[in-house]
């Protein structure tokens, strides 16, 4: 089984000014002269973590870690202003070309991989490769799953626990009710909407429920802007028109592609990709058994680090497996 390659630094980053009033924050790792792959943090307001530098051979891979608008290092933190799906894919197009980069792999996860078709499909020609995670496709049942009604039936201590900030009386549109506290000028009550919104993901993120990973979620800096951009996202159907994604398949069909999907993920269940995989014949899905939703996950890693060593070699016009 594949692990993480060894830690590493950045070695450059940057801060790019777009829509006022966001500045993206990015970093690069790996080598300047591999092959460059974008890699798409979750949430939408999560932010990049210092192993997702290691999915990729830093001898073979240019990575470039963005923070998505709000999230992370990105300024200012939690801004929902101008912050909608067609605005990232601006970014990321802004981001190449400050970069100097001609065509790039993208590698998503969650709403990564949301994100990573929606880039895709709107610039086909700059994209020699999609590898994506945990496949969200930004639909209505998908936010009900874990924002109403679903998910909760795997974790009923912790979904107690997401109740808990909202009055009964409230909870039949359990995302607008957390909306309005997180909108909110009461910010203890702000800070305490977006910790339970926060830990109740994390919670879900794993197949065996870890308190760490419910913690790191929870943290307030990340917790705010994960339970924010997340739900102004999720209120605004992700910015997406219904069925957008499947639809716009043809505009990625000639691109290689991987899915990798967690057979217990709680978060975004395996159905999801399923269907994108129907629709997308040409790519290669692989269900990892015994895993959930977090790229973390043993049998996640494994895929995901396979995945970018085969692409690699299909960008080094190598026979497979060698």
């Amino acid at each position: 089984m594949r692990t993480l390659y060894p830690a590493i630094q950045s070695y450059v980053q940057h801060t790019l000014p777009v829509d006022p009033p966001h500045q993206l924050h990015m970093e690069e790792c790996g080598t300047a002269h591999g092959h460059p792959v974008v890699f798409l943090h979750g949430g939408p307001g999560s932010g990049c973590q210092a192993y997702h530098r290691r999915f990729f051979d830093p001898d073979r891979w240019r990575v470039v870690l963005p923070d998505q608008r709000g999230a992370g290092r990105s300024a200012p933190h939690a801004e929902t202003e101008g912050n909608d799906t067609a605005a990232l894919v601006r970014d990321l197009e802004a981001l190449r070309e400050h970069l100097g980069i001609e065509q790039w792999t993208v590698f998503g996860g969650s709403w990564g991989s949301t994100l990573g078709l929606a880039y895709a499909q709107a610039h086909p020609e700059r994209v020699t490769g999609l590898i994506l995670r945990g496949i969200f496709l930004g639909s209505p049942e998908e936010v009900a799953w874990v924002c109403q009604d679903g998910a909760h039936r795997f974790a009923p201590e912790a979904w107690e626990e997401f109740l808990a900030p909202i009055p009964e009386a409230e909870r039949d549109d359990l995302l607008a009710a957390y909306h309005r506290r997180l909108t909110g000028s009461d910010e203890i009550g702000r800070m305490s909407a977006a910790r339970a919104w926060a830990r109740w993901e994390g919670r879900l993120a794993t197949l065996a429920a870890s308190e760490e990973v419910a913690d790191h979620f929870a943290e307030g800096y990340t917790a705010l802007a994960l339970a924010l951009i997340e739900a102004h996202y999720f209120r605004n159907h992700c910015f997406l028109e219904p069925g957008q994604l499947l639809r716009d398949v043809e505009r990625i069909r000639n691109i290689p592609g991987t899915i990798v999907q967690g057979r217990y993920d709680l978060i975004c269940p395996p159905a999801t990709a399923h269907a994108l995989a129907r629709e997308w014949p040409e790519a290669e899905l692989e269900m990892v058994t015994e895993a959930g939703h977090a790229a973390s996950e043993p049998g996640i890693v494994d895929a995901l680090v396979r995945a970018t060593d085969r692409l690699a070699d299909r960008l080094d016009g190598r026979p497979a497996g060698r």
